[in-house]
């Protein structure tokens, strides 16, 4: 019998292939039963049509308020703009600036070629091979993008920009990463968190243009891909993580954490008997072809084969490969002969792997520091750095946060965090196991090094998100089972929901001709489908389970207004931190007084003075802070920059600036340098000037030439600048350079960030003289004196014969003089 038109094509359009399946073989077994399986399959249209709808209207929604996020996101990093000035903000983002103003001008064959001759002079710099070229990159095509489609910004303006661009990108990362963990409703909210979490607006500000401004973004895509292909095994999805985690590796250094952090998971895996062909699949290729494309990368190199913090994913790499040969084995032989095999397998495996260890041992041994690079130790030993490597410790960012910092960084997500990870426990899946394993990383790391604070937010704002979805879960499900009229309604959306299981109720109780009831006539798909029903709970059981999960309703609306109340709470302070905290750029400064506004912009003020006052070759020397901004914003050369890759270079001038006036007018003569910028706070109160940082300059210097040493520079230990102060601090030319003439501006010479009186008020310089000093003496600029001529010297003896002559004149011996 020829099933109706109607039952072909009804079910095909509007029912799930599962059931269209089964109306499919019903139909051709029981021609009989067509007509009413059709009254069924109509009567479940609607229902399926209006769960559809609400799934695309849902899209849309979701659509809708990922595109309020990103706005969000961009515009809340514009408060520096819009109450400062479209400009780079910080220290190493000129620098950046500076390179892709270069790579704009020249080409990309310029750029990876280019040697700086004025930056680290003598030893110039070669760009090309020791820069993470992500971020100019990005930026330099996204300007010449604009630029062919004739809008003409600027390269400057595309700098400034890029940061709040990539955050609105980085919070749709998050909303993928976090919708792979628990769904879309915690992917909304982590991505809603993310877009204004103050830790990340204080390195996406507008005008922030460093590497951490693109590299977040490509963090959080990275492990979304990795998420992705462990859910789907697909090795389309796998490509793409490799790809991602090549335009981290050009991004950013932080790349390690990725690296380590993943095979970190796959072991964890493995361990706990989770393995399965999709973790292989997420695993080696990006192993393979990561390692690869990171080999590319001219200031990786091999570096991606060579240093210790990429051996975990080798051996990771390796260990996997012997765990899916052993589940290969187990599947084509029998039990005896896999114990044997297996037997063969480890011996062989221990062999070779202790073979590898042992080759790696090795290498690591051979290598000073242990073939890790100095931040890693200082991550893995707090203390490394402070012992062994001043200059990392030196640098404010990679000191250890206090706990106010957290809570400034990412307010009310400390308590939110321990919630989320309690859910991603129930269930616990290879997606959300990856994310715990995140987040305790990132706090380890984050409590060493305040810069990885950074890394923490996106972790943060997921674990965050998935509480919050799932309290709004719990609350709203309460509320809605206590209200007769949406207890209805929600019934009703179940059953519609699963049409599979309505028509799996009405299925025993359809018989056919002979009266037999289908149950008494088992066959292989009948067994197949009472398991099927079996294994899925009904709509009345499912609805019992979630009452179990009911609070009061009374409970439930306190519980959502508080909520709300701690979501308002977090969005004034992001909106606080964003405007007041992280806008301001370093390189111009506000103070607040009862006189109103006070702007200081002493530090673009003495660049253009160099900028228009000096020659063009001329050398400027100061501390390693300010080489980056004096490079790009007066165009001169400098000794050192905050590249801070030659320690020697660095710890020259330090010597200089912790040895007296002579010794120092020596070194940097020397050096060929003409010019000495100073940073002095001490008459607006202006914390970051070089007194404070200049023990770093004792002990960067002292590590190198030993005879300049840190107790000389302290008075029973503390370090002062009164008349307490020990004689080779007082004599020191940074002392000098800053507080020469400093009396004369209120007549005690009182130091407002020090809060003392200084202890030599009067003394002249000899070999160095103040050519300018900004208007709040905030930067003060020295020219080197020339070299005396030995002839003078020489002068000064026969002008002391002469006067010894004059005197014997006087009394009473004349002598005639031969000249006349």
């Amino acid at each position: 019998m020829t099933p109706p038109p109607s039952f072909c094509i009804s079910p095909k359009s509007s029912l799930p292939q599962s059931t269209q399946a089964n109306h499919l073989n019903r139909n051709v077994n029981w021609p009989s039963m067509a007509a009413p399986e059709t009254s069924t399959a109509i009567a479940a249209t609607p229902t399926t049509n209006g769960t559809t709808l609400r799934h695309a209207f849902g899209n849309v929604l979701s659509f809708f308020i990922l595109l309020l996020i990103g706005v969000l996101a961009f515009s809340i990093r514009l408060f520096s703009v819009i109450k400062y000035e479209s400009i780079i903000h910080e220290f190493d983002p000129y620098f950046n600036y500076r390179v892709t103003q270069f790579l704009s001008k020249n080409g990309i064959y310029e750029f990876w070629n280019w040697f700086d001759d004025r930056t680290w002079y003598p030893l110039g710099r070669v760009i090309g091979g020791t820069v993470y070229p992500g971020l100019t990159l990005t930026a330099g095509t996204i300007w010449w993008l604009l630029n062919s489609l004739n809008i003409p910004l600027s390269v400057e303006t595309v700098c400034v920009f890029t940061a709040p661009i990539f955050s609105a990108f980085a919070s749709w990362a998050t909303y993928l990463l976090t919708k792979e963990v628990k769904g879309p409703g915690a992917g909304l909210t982590a991505a809603a968190l993310l877009a204004m979490v103050p830790s990340y607006i204080s390195r996406s500000v507008a005008g922030s243009y460093d590497n951490e401004a693109v590299a977040i973004f490509a963090l959080i895509f990275t492990f979304y891909l990795y998420i992705k292909t462990l859910n789907t095994g697909s090795l389309f999805y796998a490509t793409l993580n490799a790809l991602a985690y090549f335009y981290m590796v050009c991004s950013w250094g932080g790349y390690t954490f990725i690296i380590n952090l993943i095979p970190m998971h796959v072991l964890l895996c493995i361990v706990t008997g989770r393995y399965s062909p999709r973790l292989y699949i997420a695993y080696a290729p990006l192993v393979v072809l990561g390692t690869v494309l990171a080999a590319l990368v001219p200031v990786v190199g091999f570096n991606a084969v060579m240093t210790s913090e990429h051996f975990a994913s080798f051996l990771v790499f390796i260990v996997i490969h012997v765990v899916a040969f052993v589940y290969y084995i187990k599947g084509i032989l029998s039990p005896k002969m896999f114990k044997m095999a297996v037997t063969l397998v480890v011996s062989v495996g221990l062999v070779v792997c202790c073979a590898v260890i042992a080759v790696l041992v090795a290498l690591v041994a051979s290598s000073p520091t242990k073939g890790w690079s100095g931040r890693s130790l200082s991550l893995l030993d707090p203390t490394y750095a402070s012992k062994y490597i001043p200059i990392i410790a030196s640098v404010s960012e990679h000191q250890p946060p206090t706990w106010p910092s957290y809570f400034m960084d990412i307010n009310v997500l400390a308590f939110l965090v321990p919630a989320g990870i309690i859910a991603c426990f129930s269930p616990l899946s290879d997606a959300s196991s990856f994310v715990v394993l995140y987040i305790v990383t990132s706090v380890y790391f984050s409590g060493v090094m305040v810069r990885l604070m950074l890394v923490l937010a996106p972790a943060a704002c997921i674990l965050s998100g998935i509480a919050l979805s799932q309290a709004f879960d719990v609350f709203t499900r309460s509320i809605k089972f206590q209200l007769p009229s949406l207890t209805m309604n929600s019934e009703v959306d179940e059953q519609g929901s699963n049409p599979v299981t309505v028509e799996g109720q009405t299925e025993v109780t359809k018989t056919d001709k002979s009266g037999v009831t289908l149950k008494e006539r088992p066959s292989r798909k009948n067994k197949k489908k009472e398991k099927e029903q079996l294994e899925k709970p009904s709509v009345k059981s499912k609805a019992e389970k979630k009452r179990l999960l009911v609070l009061p309703l009374e409970a439930s609306v306190i519980a959502l207004l508080l909520l709300v109340l701690l979501g308002g709470f977090y969005v004034v302070h992001c909106v606080w931190a964003a405007a007041e905290a992280y806008s301001a750029p370093s390189i111009v400064l506000t103070s607040h007084s009862h006189d109103g506004l006070h702007v200081f912009d002493d530090f673009r003020e003495a660049y253009a003075w160099l900028s228009h006052n000096t020659d063009v070759d001329d050398k400027v020397a100061s501390w390693w802070d300010y080489g980056y901004q004096t490079t790009a914003m007066a165009n001169r050369t400098v000794i050192v920059d905050n590249n801070t890759w030659n320690n020697t270079h660095i710890a020259t001038v330090g010597t200089a600036m912790s040895s007296p006036e002579k010794a120092a007018w020596e070194i940097f003569n020397s050096l060929d340098v003409k010019y000495v910028l100073v940073v002095f706070g001490g008459l607006v109160g202006y914390p970051s000037d070089d007194i404070n940082k200049f023990l770093w300059m004792v002990r960067i210097g002292g590590g190198v030439f030993p005879h300049i040493k840190e107790p000389d520079y302290l008075r029973d230990g503390q370090y002062r600048i009164d008349s307490q102060a020990t004689p080779t601090m007082l004599n020191c030319l940074m002392y000098k350079l800053s507080y020469y003439r400093f009396v004369e501006t209120d007549g005690k010479a009182f130091d407002r960030v020090r809060r003392t009186e200084i202890g030599k008020k009067y003394f002249k310089l000899s070999h160095f003289e103040e050519v300018f000093t900004t208007h709040h003496w905030m930067v003060r600029i020295y020219k080197l004196k020339p070299q005396k001529n030995r002839i003078r010297g020489k002068m000064k003896k026969s002008k002391s014969k002469s006067k010894s002559t004059s005197s014997s004149k006087r009394s009473g011996t004349l002598k005639k003089n031969p000249w006349q």
